[in-house]
């Protein structure tokens, strides 16, 4: 009879090794209200995070238009663009390239706008942020090299 009683805990043991449906649920339930709670406040964050990549490649990119300055005496044309500098567009004293790496796009996978001479000073350099579009708010606002 004793051997019976240990046999019987035993089986019990091993059928609770599992999880039960209402266990996954409660812990689904759990994770889907973090998520809820947490998402919001990290998501706005990873637009910031584009437009602040933009803003610093306009940095950049303005740097190397600096240099490019400096060695030919003027900018690059709007006709000419960013091009001129990581390729001589034909001009004399051009020392570049002027770019480490290619031209980048933008973090939303965009060309960069660049116009010379500007409205806005010597150039103008526009990310026109994630919907493309002039203007916007947030995440869709430009990112503008006068700014």
């Amino acid at each position: 009879m004793h051997g019976c009683l240990i046999g019987l805990s035993t089986h019990r043991r091993e059928a609770r090794r599992g999880f039960t449906l209402v266990e996954m649920l409660v812990v689904m339930v759990i994770l889907a209200l973090l998520a809820a709670l947490v998402g919001p406040r990290i998501f706005p964050k990873l637009g910031k995070g584009k437009q602040s990549a933009a803003k610093a490649q306009i940095e950049l990119l303005g740097q190397a238009l600096d240099h490019f300055r400096l060695d030919v005496g003027r900018l690059p044309t709007t006709q000419e663009g960013l091009k001129a500098l990581s390729a001589n567009p034909g001009v004399e004293k051009w020392d570049g390239p002027y770019l480490k790496k290619e031209l980048p796009a933008d973090p939303w996978g965009r060309p960069f706008q660049y116009q010379s001479p500007g409205t806005h000073g010597q150039y103008d350099l526009v990310s026109l942020g994630r919907d493309g579009s002039p203007g916007g708010d947030g995440e869709d606002e430009d990112v503008l090299s006068w700014k």
